[in-house]
């Protein structure tokens, strides 16, 4: 992860600039006394009026240039912070985009989305509001004192006991509060899970009836995330009456102890002026103190959960001499490939070779590593022993980005995005698919039947993951970006299983016309896979059967039972005689 320091200093330039006009910003504050104890010992006391108009010009330029120069301070630092955080943001997202899929098995959609927009949110405050108000109140306390040791050096005694005191109460506070923002900051992200999830899944929700139990669970979630958020006014309200006290109190006792002084003649009239409006310039920021503490503790949280993301990293092992090919053919071989996550053997000796053009077929149970086959060659994870290649070379040995635009993949879980038609088709690739390439794939996706009679076709903007569609009519659209693509290996992971036996069987016609890709057919129905060239059928991981479609009937295994339970005893004995 990149230090905020490093974000501040690539923009250096601007933030010089911006801590320049801080300081005419507050020269100018400083300035201001000073002028008034001449307007109140020549003017007022010692009824010099020579130069009166001139002072009067002096005071509307300081008001002026205060206003002016705190007008581009203010707008610099907020357009540093802006920029910060959106840099921020994209540099986070591309760490998440990075990581192996290993690790989003466990990380929750919600707790991302809360990282990368609500706590980024606050982090960047910390260069930009906090950062500036922090700045401006250690110089404005600095030089007040300065200048008010400069008048009386014993009557600065009192502020600086202010001072100190709501220096002790700041940091009393920040302790007590960076604990309270880590729990608020871990609610936020489970609170936005539960509410990514119910609305994601609101059909589901309302389908069992569960509204009652799902608006009881946000409650309880958001009843716990308003209680924080009381413990946090709690402890500002405990303290920021001691800044607005001290801030209240110490004019008031500048003026009397000082008044004392000009009674005894220890200071004049206009020196005790200028001394209580440096006095009052001290309690905005006794005042602001709070704030700036509250708006550090909150960032400082957030910080550490964005650090905890960075923690992680790819289990994929990169080739910083990665291999990048001409052109790919499609020649796919697996050699005694085994994976295991944690504790649980998922794969074991899985062993196959596929040439172009060629069609692999993948059978086998819930949970027997149909889909992490697809998941290997894709490189979502490494095997824990054996090898794939690809047109002979180690895929690990290939450049990743390489090895994944080799495939073109329709998932069991269908995934389009909220936008047009047209642009879940294209998305395979994007740049340079015309749209006579669209139209063709959703002809032989059986995909234009429906297209063509919504109101605006190929432009008609589907909802969140296909919301509006049916379930056959997305895994056509699916299957017609896969097909678009054009790549050299195609792969449909149980992506037939929501059509009907009759538009299956007109895809499954297109797909074996399609001689330039090599396929990998996953699915549980036989007739998705009975025209393979090969067929392997897994059970715990390992291949218990392998061969054609004749071959698998007539040794009457594991095959053989599944063809029994799709069409019935009578039909297999037909094929076999």
């Amino acid at each position: 992860m990149k230090t905020l320091g490093s974000y501040v200093q690539k923009h250096w330039a601007t933030y010089t600039m911006a801590i320049i006009f801080m300081l005419i910003s507050i020269a100018l504050d400083m300035m201001f006394p000073m002028v008034t104890k001449t307007i109140v010992n020549d003017v007022l006391v010692g009824g010099v009026y020579d130069n009166f108009a001139f002072l009067l010009v002096a005071i509307m330029l300081i008001g002026l240039g205060r206003s002016v120069f705190g007008y581009f301070k203010e707008y610099t630092f907020d357009k540093n912070c802006i920029t910060i955080g959106t840099e921020m943001r994209k540099d986070l997202f591309d760490h998440i985009q990075g990581l192996s899929l290993d690790y989003f098995d466990d990380a929750s959609t919600g707790e991302l989305m809360a990282r990368v927009k609500d706590d980024i949110d606050k982090i960047y405050r910390l260069v930009g509001m906090a950062a500036m108000m922090g700045m401006e109140v250690i110089l404005n306390a600095v030089l007040i004192l300065y200048f008010m040791v400069r008048i009386d050096l014993v009557l600065t005694i009192l502020p600086v006991t202010f001072m100190a005191i709501c220096g002790a109460a700041a940091i009393i506070m920040e302790q007590k509060l960076d604990k309270v923002y880590d729990e608020i900051s871990e609610e936020n992200a489970l609170l936005t899970t539960i509410a990514e999830e119910n609305l994601a899944g609101v059909r589901t929700v309302k389908a069992f009836a569960r509204e009652d139990y799902e608006i009881k669970k946000f409650y309880e979630h958001n009843k716990r995330y308003h209680d924080l958020n009381m413990q946090e006014a709690k402890v500002m309200i405990r303290f920021y009456p001691v800044f607005q006290l001290a801030g209240t109190l110490l004019p008031v006792a500048c003026a009397v102890f000082g008044g004392i002084s000009v009674i005894h003649g220890k200071m004049d009239l206009g020196s005790l002026a200028a001394y209580i409006i440096y006095a009052r310039n001290c309690t905005w920021p006794m005042e602001e103190l709070g704030w700036i503490t509250n708006d550090i503790s909150s960032s400082i949280a957030s910080l550490k959960k964005v650090k905890k993301i960075y923690k992680e990293h790819s289990t994929l092992s990169l080739d910083p001499l990665a291999k990048h090919v001409d052109k790919v053919v499609g020649e796919i071989e697996f050699d005694n490939v085994s994976l295991k996550l944690g504790d649980k053997q998922i794969l074991s000796d899985i062993s196959f070779t596929l040439h172009k053009g060629k069609t692999l077929g993948i059978m086998g149970q819930t949970g027997s590593g149909k889909s992490t086959i697809v998941n290997l060659l894709q490189r979502f994870y490494d095997p824990t022993k054996g090898t794939i290649r690809l047109d002979g070379t180690d895929i690990r040995k290939m450049d990743l980005s390489q090895v994944r635009s080799a495939s073109s993949v329709v998932m069991q879980d269908v995934f389009l995005f909220s936008d047009t038609i047209e642009e879940n088709i294209r998305m395979g690739r994007r740049e340079d698919m015309t749209m006579e390439t669209i139209v063709d794939a959703a002809k032989k996706a059986k995909a234009d039947s429906f297209i063509d009679k919504l109101d605006d076709k190929y432009e008609t903007v589907i909802g969140e993951r296909g919301v509006g569609l049916s379930g056959g009519q997305k895994q056509r659209i699916s299957i017609a970006r896969a097909i678009s693509k054009d790549a050299p290996i195609l792969v449909l992971d149980d992506s037939t299983s929501a059509l009907d036996m009759e538009t299956e069987a007109e895809i499954q016609k297109t797909l074996d016309e399609i001689k330039s890709s090599s396929r990998i057919i996953v699915a549980h129905r036989i007739s998705a896979v009975r025209n393979a060239d090969e067929i392997i059928y897994l059970k715990d991981g390992y291949v218990a059967e392998r061969g054609t479609h004749e071959e698998l009937l007539r040794k009457k295994g594991l095959y053989y039972e599944t063809y029994v339970a799709q069409y019935g005893a009578l039909d297999v004995m037909e094929v076999s005689a």
